[in-house]
């Protein structure tokens, strides 16, 4: 068997991969694109990183493909997709570069606080200049955390070391856990507030994206300082410059950009209180050796029959089993989804799935995993969640994890439902089921029957049973130029309360969410982009 690498990786991942001398490891980077697709057909596995960009044509292309490796976490440069219907695993190397990233932020963090590329820049300009670059002591100061996941925990733990307070704002960690890490859980509202420092370490979703907006930055205290080593898109970099630009924030550090490379000339990059690197935060010798090592291993173990280990495409499941376990896998995932994005903000504490009639025929380790997937990575650093290890990292947020199972059916053959309890109290419950086989529906939100699609753009809401309601909606979606694709309404009794959930076909702004909210009949709103 053949693997190809593209892209240039520790020595040591043609090693791991020939050990055992049943595949030949085939060293070719800087292939164009037109290359790869005229070679890609003589390979059984494929190890990239960032540069090669293995697109559903390369992949039509490899008929003899089987397992596709990204020596990093993300797998955006793969389309994942395209593998997953023609049969290819697809795997990549969570938490390899954990530390180096942590240690690029602690570095940012530290050179943002005393000015040391200022003053570098000074001193190689011929300037003696001490008195204009007077820096902040970090002992004493206020840190704060957004997304305690990998990479979040190893930041918090330097941080709490240098002396710094660490707030923390995760919902699925549990303060027990959050404090193991030399944390303190705290709402949103309170570090804006209180921080000194801002670092993110989260996933960019529809959710986190303009994460820091100009709306959180105008709650901050006057002089706060922005570090972003995460993905760009996290930090509205608009919002940010004029932040600098009117004193409002010290200085920001930034590893990751909107725009990767930044446009030439760009003001951002060009401020003065602004400290950049050309996405750096896993370029280290050790980091790029272990995931290089990693995704060897995983790799060779695929294609030699061995275990399938942190793939983002497919459960530890024989072909067989999987295509008919596969319809109640995405129900599930999509219920996780729905659950993680209807419960931001929520502490959570316990997550139960249960299976009734049918569906319990099935080995419910993998569907449970496919809830988790969906649930935790509304949370999680980006590319760190799949069904391999996502059961592994609800549990070190400290999340309970139950399963109740049931050959007795009720209303439907199957049923899959999904309930939430939060640290405050709280719980709220998804169910699902599949209608003929195939097709999957939410046909219960907490104590609302009803029959919704999971997929695309779902805005749902709770109001009270009167005239007039739907009508209104209406025309708010109409005026914003949102078209309606479908509804689904479950109720108690007339003049009740009432839930409403919308299948609409473009993404409804926060803006508009807010307007929805001004009815005073409309008591609560949430928008889930699937």
């Amino acid at each position: 068997m053949k693997v190809l690498i593209s892209d240039r990786v520790d020595p040591g991942c043609v090693d791991v991969l020939q050990c055992g001398g049943r595949i030949e490891a085939d060293l070719s980077t800087g292939l164009s694109p037109d290359e790869l697709l005229e070679r890609i057909d003589a390979y059984e596995g494929l190890i990239v990183r960032s540069a090669t960009r293995v697109t559903g044509e390369v992949i039509r292309r490899a008929r003899r493909m089987r397992a596709i490796g990204r020596a990093g976490a993300g797998v955006d440069n793969i389309d994942v997709d395209e593998a997953t219907r023609r049969g290819i695993v697809v795997m990549n190397t969570p938490g390899g570069n954990s530390v180096s990233t942590a240690e690029h932020t602690m570095a940012m963090i530290l050179a943002l606080a005393r000015n040391v590329p200022q003053g570098t820049a000074s001193m190689k300009a011929g300037r003696w200049e001490p008195g204009t670059l007077t820096g902040v002591e970090l002992a004493g100061k206020t840190i704060g955390v957004f997304g305690l996941g990998q990479v979040g925990r190893e930041v918090a733990q330097r941080a709490a070391a240098l002396g710094l307070r660490v707030l923390a704002y995760d919902p699925p960690v549990t303060e027990e856990v959050a404090q193991s890490y030399g944390a303190q859980l705290a709402p949103e509202e309170q570090i804006w507030e209180e921080a000194d420092f801002l670092t993110f370490h989260v996933p960019l979703t529809a959710q986190t994206r303009h994460r820091l907006s100009a709306r959180e930055l105008a709650r901050c205290r006057d002089g706060v300082r922005v570090v972003n080593c995460a993905r760009g898109g996290i930090v509205d970099e608009q919002a940010l410059l004029q932040a600098l630009d009117s004193g409002k924030v010290a200085g920001a550090a930034l590893d990751v950009y909107e725009s990767e490379p930044p446009e030439a000339g760009s003001r951002l990059v060009a401020h003065e209180r602004v400290i950049c690197t050309p996405h750096l935060a896993a370029a280290t010798r050790e980091a790029q050796s272990s995931v290089a090592l990693q995704v060897a291993a995983q790799v060779r173990d695929v294609l030699t029959g061995g275990a399938i280990h942190n793939a983002v495409n497919v459960p530890s499941l024989d072909p067989e089993a999987y295509e008919k376990l596969r319809p109640h896998l995405e129900l599930g995932e999509r219920l996780g989804r729905i659950h993680g994005q209807l419960s931001e903000g929520e502490p959570l504490r316990r997550v139960t799935v249960e299976y009734r009639g049918e569906i319990t025929a099935f080995s419910t380790s993998p569907l449970t995993s496919a809830v988790l997937q969906g649930l935790m990575e509304s949370f999680a650093e980006e590319g760190t969640v799949n069904l391999v290890n996502a059961r592994m990292v609800a549990q070190e947020r400290g999340i309970r994890i139950d399963e109740l199972t049931s050959s007795e059916a009720e209303d439907y053959a199957s049923l899959l439902t999904v309930a939430l309890e939060f640290e405050g109290g709280g719980r709220r419950v998804l169910s699902g089921t599949l209608f003929g086989h195939q097709d999957p529906r939410i046909v219960r939100v907490d104590e609302y029957d009803l029959d919704a699609v999971p997929e695309g753009h779902m805005l749902f809401y709770v109001n009270d049973d009167v005239p007039g309601i739907i009508g209104r909606i209406g025309s708010t979606m109409g005026r914003r130029q949102i078209n309606i694709a479908r509804m689904a309404c479950g109720r108690h009794h007339v003049g009740g309360r009432a839930l409403t959930v919308l299948n609409v076909d473009s993404p409804v702004p926060e803006p508009v969410i807010e307007e929805v909210l001004t009815d005073p009949h409309i008591t609560w709103a949430r928008l889930v982009s699937l």
